[in-house]
């Protein structure tokens, strides 16, 4: 891209922002279009700007910049409405949505499926009417844009379709395999829950327990062992 090159009319999401000098800030970015990317927003932090008020997490934009190396530099930004501010424990759950987010996805690939179903998701949590099952179907299309889908309706070792009934183990980049008799039910799942999954339906309360431990387990894999901030917040919120 030429170094002047301008870019607009980007639909974006802010996932995270730092102070640069004592004017600027370094935004991090998901856009439709371009993926995620990292702004300089100069000037952004003066009392007087115009973008102290529009560069917000969990708020639709509308941006522009320019520029040609690893930090382009924002040229514009356009609050696009229609969407209350997070609170309590929504927020916290969008914080935990935004930092998968940084922590999985590369720099500049764009995966406009997955900007749907993460501004649908952080709709949802506007209104109050996103649960834990909105999430697990959140990270399970998370982990199919990243090229890591999961197998859920057959047996990785034999083929065979699953079965409700039946306990499976979830082996990780292959799919699920029939559980020995004595294995830890903890690292188990029922076959039910598989196919609940495929059906994008978490509704039935073991199958929203049983997905889950399964998501945990496989983002772990994916992160790995980064831990996650706002999981170890939510966590300690709880014990409070």
């Amino acid at each position: 891209m030429n170094a002047r090159q301008r870019v607009d009319g980007q639909q974006a999401w802010i996932l995270h922002s730092y102070p640069y000098s004592e004017t600027s800030l370094i935004l991090d970015v998901f856009s439709r279009e371009r993926g995620r990317l990292p702004l300089m927003a100069r000037g952004a932090r003066r009392p007087r700007s115009a973008l102290r008020g529009v560069l917000q997490a969990f708020q639709p934009l509308e941006l522009g910049w320019f520029g040609g190396g690893e930090v382009r530099t924002l040229a514009r930004a356009e609050w696009q409405g229609g969407m209350p501010l997070l609170a309590g424990r929504a927020l916290l759950l969008g914080y935990y949505v935004n930092e998968l987010l940084l922590k999985l996805l590369a720099r500049e690939d764009a995966h406009p499926a997955l900007f749907d179903a993460y501004a649908a998701s952080l709709h949802r949590l506007a209104l109050g009417q996103a649960d834990e099952a909105h999430l697990r179907l959140f990270e399970k299309t998370l982990l199919r844009e990243l090229g890591y889908g999961l197998a859920l309706e057959r047996d990785a070792l034999s083929g065979e379709p699953v079965q409700a009934q039946r306990r499976y183990q979830y082996l990780i980049e292959r799919g699920p395999v029939l559980a020995a008799a004595d294995a830890e039910p903890r690292s188990c799942v029922y076959g039910k829950t598989l196919l609940d999954l495929a059906r994008d339906d978490c509704s039935d309360g073991q199958t929203l327990a049983e997905s889950k431990n399964l998501m945990r387990m496989l983002l772990n894999h994916h992160l790995a062992g980064a831990p996650l901030q706002s999981r170890r917040v939510f966590i300690e919120l709880q014990e409070l």
